[in-house]
C-alpha cells in the first residue's frame, strides 16, 4: 500500500525558499495510496486512510491551511503492476510516500526512493531486511518481523519444544521472516527442522503435496508465515489430511488475526479450520481515542491492526509536514541527469524528479512523536517503532481469546505491556492455559516418530570383551546385553512407537573407538548410539545424551598376594608406644588399688614379697575381679579401669581380626597419584576414553600406556608385572572392573577411590527429542526398580574387597586412646590424694601407747584450751602408721579420745 504525498507544483517550476513566505502554507497536498484494494489488508486500510485524510483536513492545529488530496492506485495483487503504479505515482513530484503494502514491492521502490530522496512510510512491509542501511529512506510504521519472530521463539521455548517446521510463502516477506525466526530459535538452542515453502499463488495441489511431505516428519510444531489472502488454504488442506487433530501444534504470525479482525463475525467454516491455533496479533493499546475511532466504524466492516497503523501513518506524515513547513523549509525538485537520456520508453522516466529537501523531511519524520490509535508513535535509533509488542491469542469455539502478551521489554506475560512499562517490571513469563487442536488443554508433545518408513538407525558397539554389557546376538534383534535391555525397557515406556534398527559398530575382533562412534552420530551416519558410551565433556558438545543409566568412574587395579603367617602377628594391633603405655597403666592401677586397699583388705597384707606378688597379680587379673575390693576409692579406680580395658580389648580384637585376614599389595601403587608419578606401564581398555584422559588430563606419557582388549589380557598383564613385560596397574571404569573381579575371583584389588565421576548414557543427535523422553523413561525405570533388576541380571558380581590396607596402617597408636588414659590417670591421682589426706589427718590425731609412760605433763605449756600441741611428722612413723590396719587405727583414736577427755576432767578439778 502506498500513500503518496506531493506538493501541487505545475510543470517544471521550482519553488525556491525566497519565493515562499514562512507564514504561508500550500492550499493542497496530494496524498497517494498504492495497495491492493480487493485484499484482506486493503479492505480494512482503504476506509482507515480515508478517515485519516478527513481528520487531518478538519484539524485546526495540524496543517490548518492545507488540505490533503487522496490519490488511489490499485496494484491488483501484482508485484509488477505494483512497481509500475508506484513509478507512475512518483511522476507527481511526491515529497513522501506511505507504503507500500508488500515487502517485495518495498524492496524495489526503496531503490527508487533512495535515488529520488523520497521518504517511504510503510505500514504493511514487515520484512526485517528493509531496516538495513541499504534503504535509508524506508521508514517502517508498523512492527518489524524481527520482533515477531523473537516472540514466536519465546513461545516455542515456553512450551519446551526444540524443533519446529516452518511453512512460508517463498518471497521476500516469507523468506526473510523465517530467516529471522531461525536466528531467534538458535539463540535458545532450538531450530527449524524443515523449511516448507510454496510459491505465491500456489495451487491446492501444490499445497497438498507440501503438507503431505511435512506430515511424514517427526516434528508436530508448525509455524505458518504466509500472506492473509492465501493462509486459510493451508488449514483447509491440513484439515483434509487430518493434521488438525490432537498432537499437532499450529502457530501463525499476525496474518491470521488480520483475517479474523477484518470481519465482524467470521463464518463457522473458517473457525472450524483453525480450532486450537495459537497466533500473534500486533498489540495496540486500548486507549480512549482508539475506542472513539472504533465507534465511528459501526455499521462498516471491522478493522485490523494494519488499518490502525495506516491511520497513524497518515497522521505521522501530517505532523512531520506541519513541522517541516512551519520551520520555513521550502519544497523544490530537480531533474535527475541519469534519467534524461533520450530513449523511446513509454514509461517516461524522465518525468521523475529528485526531491531536494527529502533528507530534511526524512529527519522531521523520524523525530516526530505523538500518541495515535496504536499507542505511542516514536522511532528508535534503528528507525523501528519503540516498545514492540504482540498479543498471544488462541482460537477456540466461535471466538478468540487472549492468553498473554509479548513485548521486547518483558517477554511473555499475562500482564499488558503498558502496565509493565509504567511499573518498570518484567512480568512473570507465563501464559494462560491454551486449548490445542483436538480440544485438549494438555500440552502436545510437539513431535512423533516419523511415519515415513525409516526406522531409527541405532549404532551398537560390537565389543571383543565384556560381552555382558553389549554384543552380537543371533536373535531377530541382532544384539543383546545389559545396555540393550535398558534401552528396550526405556523405549517401551514411551507413549509412542519407535521403530528401530540395530547396526553393529566394529568387527568384534577388538573394541571399537567410542569417540569415532559418537562422531558418526553427530555426522548423521546414525540416529543414536546405544551401548556403554561414557558421557564426557567433549562428547556432550556434539551430541545429546540421555540421563545416565549407569554410574561410572575410573579406578586403579593392582595385583595382590596372600599374607604369610606371622608368629608375632598378635603384637601388630598396637604400636610399641601403645603397648608400653598400656602395660604401664596395668602396673599403675594395680599399685594404686593396693595402696587404697592395704589398710582395709586382709588379702592385701603380709610379707613384702607377698605384697609385690599381690600387686602383680592384681595388675594382670583385674579384668576377672579375682581379688575383692572393700574401699570405696579402690572400687572407683577399678571400675573405671575395667571400662578402659573393655574398650582396649574390643579395639585389639577388631584390629587383630583385620590384620589376620588382610592381603598385601605387591607394588607401591596406592592410587592414581602414585601411579601417575611413577614410570611404570599402565594398562587401559582398548577403544575407551581412558586412554585420552590419561594422556590429555593427567599428562601421562603415551609410551607408558598399553591398550588391552579384555579380561584375559588384563589378568596376564597384572600377573607378569612391569618387570615381566606386563603392567603395574590397570585403569578402567568401575563397571568393567567389577566384571573383571568376577572373572578372576577377586585375585586383584582396587586401590584408591574413583578419580573421575561420569556415567553411561545413550547418545543422540543434537536437539533430538528422544534424548529428553528417554531420560524421563530411565528415571522411571530407576524409581520402579527395573533398572536395578536389569543390572543384577547381567552385571551382578561376587563380593570382593575393593581396598587393600597396609598392616602398619591398621595398628592402633596411643593417639587413639590418650583421652581414656588421661581420665584414668586423673582419677587415680584424685583418689590417692583423698586417701593420703585422710591418712595424714588420722596420723595427727594418733598418739602411740608406748609414748604415754614417758610423757611429762607440764600444765604450764598447754594451750589455754587444754589441747596438746601438734607433734612433728616423722616419715618412718608415717609409714608405720599407714601399715597398721584401719581397725587398729580407729581403736587407738578412740582410746586417745577417752584419755584426752579424762585429762580434761582432771585439769578442771585439780587445786589451783
Amino acid at each position: 500500500m502506498w500513500v503518496m504525498v506531493s506538493m501541487a507544483v505545475k510543470g517544471n517550476t521550482t519553488v525556491s525558499p525566497s519565493s515562499l513566505s514562512s507564514s504561508r502554507m500550500p492550499n493542497v497536498v496530494n496524498v497517494g495510496a498504492l495497495f491492493t484494494v480487493n485484499s484482506v489488508i486493503g479492505r480494512s486500510v482503504k476506509p482507515a486512510i480515508a478517515a485519516a485524510i478527513d481528520d487531518v483536513n478538519s484539524s485546526p492545529t495540524v496543517l490548518p491551511a492545507t488540505r490533503l488530496n487522496l490519490i488511489l492506485h490499485d496494484t491488483n495483487c501484482s508485484g509488477f503492476l505494483g512497481t509500475i503504479e508506484a513509478l507512475q505515482l512518483m511522476e507527481n513530484d511526491v515529497v513522501a510516500a506511505i507504503g507500500p503494502q508488500s515487502s517485495g514491492i518495498a524492496h524495489v521502490i526503496s531503490h527508487v526512493a533512495n535515488e529520488l530522496h523520497v521518504p517511504l512510510l510503510s505500514f504493511g512491509a514487515t520484512d526485517p531486511t528493509l531496516s538495513s542501511l541499504q534503504y535509508p529512506y524506508f521508514i517502517r510504521t508498523t512492527q518489524n518481523d524481527y520482533y515477531q519472530m523473537s516472540a514466536i521463539a519465546d513461545l516455542v521455548l515456553h512450551f519446551d519444544w526444540k524443533e519446529i517446521i516452518a511453512i512460508f510463502v517463498d518471497d521476500d516477506y516469507g523468506r526473510n521472516g523465517i530467516s529471522a525466526l531461525s536466528d531467534a530459535l538458535s539463540k535458545k538452542r532450538a531450530r527449524i527442522a524443515y523449511k516448507a515453502s510454496f510459491t505465491p499463488g500456489a495451487s491446492l495441489v501444490g499445497i497438498t503435496e507440501m503438507l503431505t511431505e511435512v506430515n511424514l516428519m517427526e516434528s508436530r510444531v508448525y509455524v505458518v508465515h504466509v500472506n492473509p489472502d492465501s493462509g486459510l488454504e493451508i488449514f483447509s488442506v491440513a484439515k483434509k489430511l487430518g493434521m488438525l487433530n490432537s498432537g499437532y501444534v499450529w502457530i501463525t504470525s499476525d496474518w491470521l488475526p488480520a483475517i479474523l479482525d477484518s470481519s465482524k463475525l467470521p463464518d463457522s467454516d473458517t473457525m472450524d479450520l483453525i480450532q486450537g491455533v495459537v497466533s500473534l496479533r500486533q498489540h495496540t493499546s486500548n486507549s480512549d481515542i482508539k475506542k472513539a475511532f472504533a465507534s465511528r466504524w459501526k455499521g462498516m466492516n471491522s478493522f485490523n491492526s494494519y488499518a490502525l497503523y495506516a491511520y497513524d501513518s497518515v497522521w505521522l506524515l501530517a505532523h512531520a509536514l506541519d513541522k517541516f513547513l512551519k520551520s520555513g523549509k521550502s519544497v523544490s525538485f530537480s531533474y535527475d541527469p541519469n534519467l534524461r537520456h533520450p530513449n523511446r520508453s513509454e514509461l517516461q522516466l524522465s518525468r521523475l524528479r529528485v526531491f531536494n529537501e527529502g533528507d530534511k523531511l526524512l529527519e522531521a519524520i523520524t523525530n516526530t512523536e505523538f500518541v495515535g490509535l496504536t499507542g505511542e508513535v516514536k522511532f528508535g535509533e534503528d528507525k523501528n517503532l519503540v516498545h514492540p509488542a504482540y498479543d498471544v491469542i488462541n482460537i477456540g469455539g466461535s471466538g478468540v481469546r487472549t492468553v498473554g502478551y509479548w513485548s521486547n521489554h518483558s517477554g511473555l506475560s499475562v500482564v499488558s505491556p503498558e502496565s509493565l512499562y509504567s511499573n518498570h517490571s518484567t512480568g512473570d513469563q507465563r501464559l494462560y492455559s491454551v486449548i490445542w487442536p483436538g480440544d485438549t488443554s494438555d500440552k502436545p508433545l510437539g513431535w512423533v516418530f516419523p511415519s515415513n518408513g525409516k526406522p531409527l538407525r541405532v549404532a551398537v558397539p560390537y565389543r571383543f570383551s565384556y560381552k555382558e554389557v553389549v554384543t552380537k546376538d543371533k536373535s531377530t534383534q541382532g544384539v543383546r546385553g545389559y545396555c540393550i535391555d535398558v534401552f528396550e525397557a526405556a523405549v517401551n515406556l514411551l507413549p509412542y512407537p519407535v521403530p528401530r534398527k540395530y547396526i553393529l559398530y566394529g568387527d568384534g575382533r577388538k573394541n571399537p573407538s567410542y569417540t569415532n562412534l559418537v562422531n558418526d552420530v553427530a555426522a548423521n551416519k546414525y540416529d543414536a548410539a546405544v551401548g556403554d558410551v561414557t558421557i564426557t565433556t567433549n562428547r556432550t558438545r556434539i551430541v545429546d545424551f540421555t540421563q545416565p543409566y549407569m554410574e561410572s568412574g575410573l579406578v586403579v587395579v593392582v595385583a595382590v598376594k596372600e599374607a604369610k603367617p606371622q608368629p608375632w602377628a598378635f603384637l601388630q594391633p598396637f604400636t610399641v608406644g601403645m603397648w608400653l603405655v598400656t602395660s604401664g597403666f596395668f602396673l599403675l592401677v594395680g599399685f594404686v588399688v593396693w595402696i587404697l586397699e592395704h589398710r582395709f583388705n586382709h588379702e592385701f597384707r603380709g610379707p613384702p614379697s607377698q605384697q609385690v606378688m599381690t600387686i602383680l597379680w592384681l595388675a594382670f587379673s583385674c579384668t576377672s575381679l579375682t581379688l575383692n575390693t572393700v574401699s570405696s576409692l579402690g572400687r572407683l579406680v577399678l571400675i573405671l579401669w575395667l571400662f578402659v580395658v573393655l574398650i582396649i580389648n574390643s579395639s585389639y580384637t577388631a584390629s587383630l581380626t583385620s590384620i589376620l585376614t588382610v592381603q598385601q599389595l605387591t607394588s607401591h601403587i596406592e592410587g592414581i597419584d602414585s601411579l601417575a608419578s611413577s614410570n611404570e606401564p599402565i594398562g587401559v581398555q582398548d577403544g575407551t576414553f581412558a586412554y585420552n584422559y590419561m594422556v590429555r588430563e593427567l599428562n601421562i606419557a603415551e609410551s607408558r600406556i598399553k591398550p588391552l582388549r579384555g579380561e584375559e589380557e588384563y589378568a596376564n598383564a597384572l600377573r607378569l608385572g612391569p618387570k615381566g613385560g606386563g603392567v603395574a596397574a590397570i585403569v578402567d571404569e568401575l563397571p568393567y572392573i567389577e566384571l573383571f573381579m568376577r572373572y578372576t575371583k577377586c585375585e586383584f584389588r582396587i586401590v584408591g577411590p574413583e578419580f573421575t565421576k561420569s556415567g553411561w548414557g545413550f547418545a543422540f543427535q543434537r536437539d533430538s527429542p528422544l534424548a529428553v523422553d528417554l531420560s524421563t523413561a530411565i528415571l522411571q525405570l530407576s524409581e520402579n526398580g527395573d533398572l536395578q533388576r536389569i543390572h543384577d541380571k547381567w552385571l551382578s558380581a561376587a563380593s570382593c574387597s575393593t581396598q587393600t590396607t597396609d598392616t602398619e596402617e591398621n595398628s592402633l597408636s596411643l593417639s587413639n586412646f590418650w583421652g581414656l588414659f588421661v581420665i584414668c590417670g586423673a582419677v587415680c591421682i584424685v583418689c590417692l590424694s583423698i586417701f593420703f589426706c585422710r591418712v595424714l589427718f588420722q596420723y595427727r590425731r594418733y598418739t602411740p601407747d608406748e609414748e604415754e609412760s614417758y610423757e611429762i605433763v607440764e600444765p604450764e605449756s598447754t594451750t589455754c584450751g587444754g589441747r596438746r600441741p601438734l607433734r612433728s611428722i616423722s616419715f618412718k612413723d608415717l609409714i608405720d602408721f599407714y601399715d597398721k590396719k584401719e581397725a587398729e587405727i580407729k581403736e587407738m583414736l578412740r582410746r586417745n579420745a577417752r584419755r584426752a577427755a579424762r585429762e580434761s576432767d582432771e585439769d578442771i578439778y585439780s587445786p589451783s
